[in-house]
């Protein structure tokens, strides 16, 4: 099975890396590569600034769920938002409700229980893939979560397990179990990596690699790395702009290096690509991570 075959039956892949390696577009471009091969598609952004909108050229999703193309579709989800659904869900009676939701205690738990609001994103997504989605979007093949950066990506990966130790009963503990018993089934979830090849996004990219195999046993499905500067044409110029570029390049390559002597599985090397942040961009990188992943 190829790389590309495996990422369309997963249910949920997160996507995580260091801040400011284009994890967002790359969250994008995975997106529109496998609504183009037929899956449903929903991305899952939980960062307030809402970057996804812009890059499929779409309205601000605001909490709805926005077709951006075929079989592609965007979600801003605020994780607050999701606990407080869940109470509506299991109490069911409006007064009872408005007494819990409007409780200090309530929410002091919901600011302050660690793990919380992570497993609630992730139990959004498996509620939506299992088919409880709402009209708009009943049923996607696969969510994309565009994840928070590497230094806690382990810690939500791990919240739902930790939530589930904690809170042994009840429906808040019966839906951390639930949830952690999603994400540790391989043939359900999985974890993509961005990075960009220069010396700390690379250096918490193992480290992140690391924890995922010391406190998982898994590795990522890919390494991708994002916006590498191409091979310039001219190797004997001395114009400081070019002297530039070439220096950037050798750090790209002993960077990339780093990574293939850590790393035996896929490596997608997405260039340097002179667009704005847009649609074009996004299907620029999801031909580049098509083509790079095909035989991986």
């Amino acid at each position: 099975m190829n790389l590309l075959h495996r990422l369309e039956q997963l249910q949920l892949v997160v996507v995580t890396g260091k801040g400011g390696v284009g994890k967002s577009v790359v969250t994008a471009a995975l997106g529109k590569l496998l609504a183009g091969r037929g899956r449903k598609v929903l991305l899952f952004e939980v960062d307030p600034r809402e970057n996804l909108h812009q890059l499929l050229n779409t309205q601000p999703s605001g909490g709805e769920i926005i077709n951006a193309s075929p079989r592609l579709y965007l979600q801003h989800i605020e994780p607050r938002e999701l606990i407080d659904d869940l109470v509506r869900e299991k109490l069911k009676v409006k007064l009872l409700v408005n007494r819990v939701l409007g409780s200090p205690v309530h929410r002091h738990f919901t600011e302050g229980a660690p793990g919380l609001k992570e497993s609630a994103v992730f139990g959004r997504a498996l509620r939506m893939v299992e088919g409880h989605g709402p009209r708009a979007l009943r049923r996607p093949d696969v969510v994309i979560l565009d994840a928070p950066a590497t230094g806690h990506g382990v810690s939500w990966l791990a919240a739902p397990q930790l939530v589930a130790d904690v809170v042994r009963s009840g429906p808040i503990g019966h839906m951390a179990e639930l949830i952690a018993t999603f994400l540790g089934d391989r043939s359900r979830s999985g974890v993509v990596v961005v990075t960009t090849a220069e010396e700390m996004p690379v250096e918490e990219s193992l480290e992140l690699m690391e924890s995922l195999d010391q406190r998982f046993d898994r590795e990522p499905e890919a390494v991708i790395a994002n916006a590498l500067y191409p091979v310039t044409d001219d190797e004997e110029s001395d114009d400081p702009a070019t002297e530039l570029w070439r220096d950037r390049r050798a750090i790209n390559v002993t960077q990339l290096e780093r990574i293939d002597a850590a790393w035996a599985g896929p490596l997608a090397e997405i260039p340097l690509f002179p667009m704005d942040p847009g649609p074009a961009l996004v299907g620029a990188i999801a031909r580049q991570i098509e083509a790079q992943l095909r035989s991986a």
